[in-house]
Order: structure tokens, then sequence, then C-alpha cells
């Protein structure tokens, strides 16, 4: 293939529950987006960080011998909001962690978790046993205080702050503070829109109603992992509310929920909110919605329709792939990684030591639209060429690499 290929690209990233500062988001994406450069055999370049308190923005520059790309990345912050959840005092976030587990078994969560995937269900349960058991290991030590020193107020006391003492110690080695907002949100998420995000939904809407009516891009992109994702489908509910045409009219428009979260939420008998937003989404003539989900990954919810899971109609959305880590690193990186659920979480949003089907950095920089990615059986494996040009014959030697791939929920399979 000889003549250029171009490709103008907009992303909008929701992240998920990640409690990090800007500086350090685009320092992970910088170093990851090198990762991708060796991988693919392409060259990119980053342009100066733009700050405010809606998105980090930066331009991205790609290219191959044959193509090139600009992309426009829009990182939508709600770091201010996790912030908030933060701030409140240990003794505080106890009771709500608590109050939010208790109600999500109530709801009818947990035991959708147990249906869908033991091993979300298992995640779920992981804080609050973990809790249960500093608690104990407290609760043994505020005794041992109360026998010697024959007063059970000053037991009670040393046994509450034994409790704080371990939470801050083992318990945020092994994530237990965080685990404990990510569920206070959640709950909170699940009962009202929180005003912060609703106000920066609605000006983020806008500016996508906008570009989408413009000639600006060939292509638009929400894309959300995590929890994430959840916000990503109310964020697009707005946009919407706002063009009920979008991407049918103007420029294409496309969804990808990686590593979800939709199932935590939605499950929730109280999530009428988020349920009938998915409804719209999915029913869009405009929107091409697919989801990425992994089996080695705990905290998505493995070969599963969240549509159908919900009992909701959807016409063939989304389209589900599955995506395969182990064959995404080199070996050595995936042994270390493993056992780490967070890191194997984030591998939907890192780069790639090895080509496969599921690259996070060619779906937002690639030279090929996002629907026809998710399509290929291997992605871009067979398309791109050894020195990152554009095959005018797709190479399916290539696809040896990947092994079977199938897609879930879909009529298509490919071995």
């Amino acid at each position: 293939m000889t003549d250029l290929i171009t490709w103008k690209r907009l992303v909008f990233h929701v992240g998920g529950y990640d409690p990090t500062t800007p500086e350090r988001i685009r320092a992970r994406f910088i170093r990851e987006l090198r990762r991708f450069e060796r991988t693919w055999s392409v060259k990119a370049s980053v342009s100066e960080l733009e700050l405010d308190a809606d998105k980090l923005a930066w331009d991205i520059e790609t290219s191959g011998a044959n193509w090139r790309v600009d992309t426009r990345f829009r990182f939508v912050r709600w770091d201010d909001v996790m912030d908030t959840v933060q701030r409140r005092a240990m003794w505080q976030r106890i009771p709500l962690g608590l109050l939010s587990f208790v109600e999500f078994i109530a709801a009818g969560a947990f035991w959708g978790y147990l249906r869908t995937s033991w091993r979300y269900a298992a995640f779920f349960l992981y804080p609050f046993l973990l809790f249960t058991l500093l608690a104990a290991t407290a609760g043994y030590g505020g005794l041992l205080v109360a026998r010697l020193s024959g007063s059970a107020v000053l037991g009670a006391l040393a046994g509450f702050a034994a409790l704080i003492g371990l939470i801050q110690g083992p318990g945020r080695l092994f994530q237990l503070p965080q685990l404990f907002d990510d569920w206070i949100f959640a709950r909170a998420y699940v009962h009202r829109n929180d005003p912060v995000l609703e106000q920066r939904f609605n000006r983020l809407a806008n500016d996508l109603t906008i570009a989408a009516r413009s000639s600006d891009f060939d292509e638009i992109l929400v894309i959300g992992h995590s929890l994430g994702a959840v916000l990503a489908v109310d964020f697009l509910d707005r946009a919407l509310q706002l063009e009920p045409a979008l991407g049918h009219r103007g420029t294409r428009v496309v969804f990808l929920s990686v590593g979800s979260s939709i199932l935590k939420i939605g499950l929730h008998l109280g999530a009428e909110r988020l349920r009938a937003a998915l409804s719209r989404i999915a029913s869009a003539p405009g929107l091409f919605w697919a989801e990425y989900q992994a089996l080695t990954d705990p905290m998505n919810f493995y070969n599963t329709n969240p549509m159908a899971v919900l009992g909701l109609k959807a016409a063939g959305r989304p389209f589900v792939r599955r995506a395969y880590f182990r064959r995404m690193l080199d070996p050595i990186a995936y042994r270390r990684i493993r056992r780490n659920f967070y890191r194997v979480h984030n591998q939907f949003i890192s780069g790639n030591d090895r080509r496969a089907s599921y690259d996070y950095f060619m779906l937002l920089c690639g030279p090929l639209s996002i629907d026809r990615q998710v399509h290929l059986p291997f992605g871009l494996t067979t398309i791109i060429g050894e020195d990152g040009a554009v095959l005018s014959t797709p190479n399916h030697d290539e696809a040896a690499c990947e092994g079977s791939v199938r897609l879930v929920g879909n009529d298509a399979h490919a071995r």
C-alpha cells in the first residue's frame, strides 16, 4: 500500500476509581505509549499537557511507514470527586463502607455477582473479609488491654486505636481504604447524581456534540475503563439528550467499555437510572458499542453481555470481545503482575509487549477505524507489517501469535 493513510480521532477517556494526580496519569500514559511504539514499530509524539477542571488533554501524533494519525486525547477528570471521599476521617469511612457492603447484598447486587461472575463476587467480598480480620485482631488486642488494665473503657479505646492503625498499615498495603472508598462512591452514585460530575458531564456532552457536528475529526471515541465505563454511559446519555442523532449524522461516534464495572452498579435494584441510560445507548442508531473483557481480571465481568444479564433489550449490543493478557505481555512481565489484581486490571489501559487483537493504544492511535479493528478477528496483527506499515494484503500468518480468538455473545467466531 503506497498511498498515505491519514486519520483524525477525538478521544474522551473516562478512567476508573484511581485517585492519582494528573501528572502521574500523564507520565503513565507516555511510559506505556513508548511500549506501544516498540511493539508495533511506529513513531509517536505527545504535545504539552493542558489542564483544567474538566479534563487533562494533549495531542498525539502517531505514524507508520505509510500512515499518520492525529489523536486529540481528553482524559475526563474526577480525581476531585474521589478526593472528597478520601478526605473523610477513617471513623466516617468505616461505617459508610460497611453500609455499602450491606446495601449491595440487600439490593441483590451480590447475588447477581454470584450468578454472573464468581471472581467478581470474591472481589466484592475481599475488602470486607479483610476488614473483619483486622477488626478481630484489633478486638483481641483491646480485650488484652482491658484485662491487664482492668478498664473496659481503656480496652475499647485501645481496640479502636489498633483498628485504625491496622487499616492505615497493613490495610493500606492491601488497598483497603481505596476499596472502601470505591464502594462508598458506588452506593452514593446509585442513589443520586454527584453534583460535580453532573455539571462536568453536561459541559463535556456539549463539547462532544459540537465536535460530532463538525468535520474536524473522522471518528470520536468515548472509552470507559472499570467504573469509568459506568460514568461514560452517563456522559454519553447526556450527549444523546442534546443530540438524539449523535453519530448517525456527522462524525462517527464509538463507545468502548473495557474492564467494565457496568454490572457492578447495574445489578443493584436501585440503579434504574443507569439501566435506562444503557437502554437508550444500546438503541441509538448512530452509536457503535463494543466491550472488551479478560478472564484473568477479577475486576470485570468475563464472558457476559451486560445488556442480556440486566434483561434489557439490545439489537446485538454491545459487541463483546475477549482480551488475552497472557498473549499481550512478555512471559516474565506477565508472571510479575498476574497476582497484582490492580495491575492486571490496568492492562486494559496499558501498552503491550506483543502484538495482539486488543491494544489500547492502537484503538486510540491506530490507522483503521475502531469498529473495523473490533470486528477483525485478530485486530491489526494481520494488517500492520513488521515495519509498522499498513499492508495491502493482510498477513494471516501473524495470527499465530494470538492463537484462538473467540467473539463472545455474537454470531462470528474465529479460531
